[in-house]
């Protein structure tokens, strides 16, 4: 079972959309820019470490960034039957899954970026990762410290980072130490995301998220705030809201996960810190890192080393594993298949499939056609899948 890592604020990196910039997928950062009233490609091509660092530009950075890179992979076929996003990354998951459209992603994460950084700006706060003690020490540090001082991201066993007041962080710290911890990294924030530091920003945000259309998304999202899995979209609306001000449960994300038979990891994003979490968390899990479109070829070829069988109660479709791939529409249109090409029949790489208006579909790999996923004279949206192939 493969499951898709979405980066989140500290990911990002200068010229992170650079490698992206002529691929068909950079197409969404147009439609970004307009919906968010801003020039994101600027973001991901020329702003520097200072810009991308405030937290208005690092989200919506990141998670367009993320964006792009799902639209790619899904451009060549591979879907997930799971998401998880790591704070921000969330945003990013459900938008993978179904849950929220692009547009009102793009707003949702615009707002939730402009709300984090007023409510840093409110008050001084700080976070610091703690390595080399359990989540009970942490906590227990924590605790016994005077002054305001929380578990912000349990990220993995061993990993855990706090936030609060500057100098409750530092007590904290040393207390973590005594207790065992082997290194205190003060992290370069601008806030003291993930606690009740930011309630100001979840008042802010809660309005956006309740006038949000979330649908229930398709296959399984994980949620930061209790590592479970949820359907109901207002379920959804309060888990995103209670995100901000509660510690992100990640090691114990990826272990449920793992526990409903993920066995395959792939970071979607700017950078590779979720790849390195899920090391420490489940070491049998293969791991793999999409940032640049080299990714593409090596994560089809990893995928096909070990074919996985779809679990019976899915769907024809519904998910596709390492054997199979999606072809998806290049543009928007009324799709007309083939006369000639039927369910079972062969189709060699470069093979016609069928028309969007006067713009041809050709698959770009050979295998059998399991299935059409477009009807004839359907219409179509860029991206959307049209037919389900098995290449071995």
């Amino acid at each position: 079972m493969i499951v898709f890592t979405y980066s989140g604020q500290g990911s990002q990196q200068p010229g992170m959309g650079a490698s992206w910039r002529e691929h068909p997928s950079w197409e969404l950062v147009e439609e970004a820019s307009e919906e968010a009233g801003r020039d994101l490609a600027h973001l991901l091509l020329d702003a520097d470490a200072d810009e991308l660092r405030q937290t208005r530009n690092a989200q919506l950075a990141t998670f367009l960034t993320s964006m792009v890179i799902l639209d790619a992979v899904e451009r060549v076929g591979v879907d997930a039957a799971g998401h998880a996003g790591h704070s921000l990354g969330e945003y990013s998951a459900l938008t993978a899954a179904g849950a929220l459209d692009f547009g009102g992603a793009i707003g949702l994460v615009v707002e939730r970026g402009e709300a984090m950084q007023s409510a840093a700006g409110e008050r001084v706060g700080t976070m610091a990762a703690i390595l080399g003690l359990d989540d009970d020490g942490v906590e227990a540090a924590c605790e016994a410290t005077a002054g305001d001082v929380w578990v912000a991201n349990f990220n993995a066993p061993g990993q855990v980072v706090i936030a609060g007041d500057p100098d409750a962080v530092i007590a904290a710290g040393e207390a973590a130490r005594e207790a065992g911890a082997k290194r205190i990294t003060s992290l370069e924030v601008s806030g003291a995301f993930h606690t009740p530091f930011m309630a100001s920003a979840g008042d802010r945000l809660r309005v956006a998220v309740d006038e949000a259309d979330v649908r229930p998304p398709e296959g399984i999202v994980v949620a930061n705030v209790d590592a479970l899995e949820h359907d109901d979209p207002e379920a959804w609306r309060s888990l995103l809201n209670a995100q901000l001000t509660r510690p992100v449960r990640w090691h114990q994300s990826l272990q449920r996960l793992s526990d409903l038979g993920a066995t395959t990891f792939v970071e979607l994003g700017p950078g590779n810190v979720l790849t390195g979490l899920v090391k420490r968390t489940l070491k049998e899990a293969r791991r793999l890192t999409v940032n640049a479109p080299d990714d593409l070829d090596r994560l089809l070829e990893e995928l096909a080393t070990t074919p996985e069988a779809a679990p019976p109660e899915l769907h024809e479709g519904e998910h596709l594993f390492a054997t199979e791939r999606l072809v998806v529409s290049p543009c928007a249109g009324v799709f007309t298949p083939v006369e000639d090409l039927a369910v079972g029949g062969a189709v060699s790489a470069g093979q016609l499939l069928g028309k969007i208006g006067n713009e041809e579909v050709r698959s770009p790999f050979g295998g059998m056609l399991m299935g059409w996923l477009a009807l004839d004279t359907e219409r179509v949206t860029s991206s959307q899948p049209i037919a389900w192939l098995q290449v071995a």
